[in-house]
């Protein structure tokens, strides 16, 4: 089995929340990490109604025990009340606790207790390039994804359809988060075909038959189940009219084909120009979220259509993303012009399909897929050495 990224304190000195979407391998990592902590998985239907129906009992178990440093609750969205127990144990114990879950949308639906900063928040991804190590392929990796069942598996397709089924029926279904299943499975294949593109409400309200208010909850509801997030402009410092709407990716590329109905996808594709790029988004966040550095992502588009895929920081790095094994000077353009606006940025880069690193007379870096991620798995804060 592949070994994670170490992005968890081997023995916590604070609480901690682990979100992440579902079987991307958290239960596995907390009780290979955990083994000998007390142990609630709310998995277990007699577990979950146990402490659903009375969750004090969590304060007088762990009170009852001689030594309780750390407990973890796995699936914690399944019973919220316990949260404020944890609140009560965390003030007036010494006892950490790992709260394990794969939504927030219950958690905040019915308004239970997030710990008000008592707790860190930790975010587990798919697997990424270097935990897959000399494994990494990326045709395997766009069209399976990154969920490690999935990339394991040489019948991957059923697998992904079947999370995406299981998604609705216990995710949505269950919970009663949205009143018609239906419009909301229309939702997801019009999301799919969008995605990281511009987020265009009314045009997708218009193909599922529902208000752009509607498809708004739709977003917030795969954000809060973890199965994608937004990528906000960079709006800092414009010299020029900038487009300030968001994008938004899904967690995984494999879901993405699914909903998407792609097929496979091969090299010289749009379908496999936006994959690789959904990738490299995938990748980009785990960096940021496991190394630690607070550095927010964005992309930059003028007015005009000119754009970078993405900006770490503050102008820190423009990444741009293309699927062609040739590149040309069309394909610099928005690297270029980002650099006019903005000539403190200390690294442009563009990941592609050349087999060679070079680097261009006015210090753009076209980087191979693979070299893109071995550089980008060993840079620190300083990104003037990638």
């Amino acid at each position: 089995m592949f070994r994670r990224i170490p992005f968890l304190p081997a023995r916590p000195e604070d609480s901690f929340f682990l979100w992440g979407p579902r079987q991307t391998g958290k239960t596995s990592l907390l009780k290979r990490l955990y083994a000998d902590a007390f142990w609630l998985d709310l998995l277990q239907t007699n577990v979950q109604v146990k402490y659903s129906l009375e969750p004090h009992r969590l304060r007088e178990e762990v009170l009852a025990r001689e030594s309780c440093e750390l407990v973890v609750i796995d699936e914690v969205q399944k019973a919220p009340r316990l949260l404020d127990e944890v609140h009560w144990l965390i003030e007036n114990t010494d006892t950490k606790f790992v709260l394990c879950g794969s939504s927030a949308r219950k958690v905040r639906r019915g308004h239970a207790n997030l710990l008000g900063g008592r707790a860190l928040r930790f975010e587990l991804f798919g697997l990424v390039s270097t935990e897959l190590g000399q494994a990494f392929d990326l045709a395997r990796v766009l069209n399976q994804g990154c969920l490690p069942r999935h990339y394991l598996s040489d019948q991957y397709a059923p697998r992904i359809r079947a999370y995406v089924n299981d998604y609705l029926k216990e995710e949505i279904a269950a919970e009663g988060l949205v009143r018609s299943l239906p419009l909301f499975s229309d939702f997801l294949a019009s999301a799919a075909l969008s995605d990281a593109e511009l987020v265009n409400y009314s045009n997708i309200g218009r193909e599922c038959g529902v208000s752009k208010t509607a498809v708004r909850g739709y977003f917030e509801i795969l954000v809060d189940t973890m199965l994608g997030r937004f990528l906000p402009a960079y709006r800092r410092r414009p010299k020029r009219r900038v487009i300030r709407s968001p994008k938004f990716y899904f967690a995984d590329v494999g879901v993405v084909n699914c909903l998407a109905k792609r097929g496979r996808v091969e090299p010289g594709s749009e379908a496999f120009g936006k994959a690789l790029e959904n990738w490299v988004f995938h990748e980009l966040s785990a960096h940021c979220a496991y190394s630690d550095l607070d550095r927010e992502l964005s992309y930059w588009r003028l007015a005009g259509g000119t754009e970078v895929d993405f900006i770490v920081g503050d102008m820190v790095a423009a990444i741009e993303v293309k699927g062609s094994a040739r590149i040309a000077t069309h394909h610099l353009k928005g690297l270029r012009e980002i650099a006019v606006d903005h000539p403190g940025l200390e690294r442009r880069i563009l990941v592609c399909l050349e087999t060679t690193p070079r680097r261009t007379e006015d210090g753009i870096d076209i980087l191979p897929v693979t070299e893109f991620a071995r550089r980008l798995w060993q840079v620190g804060d300083d990104w003037s050495d990638f």
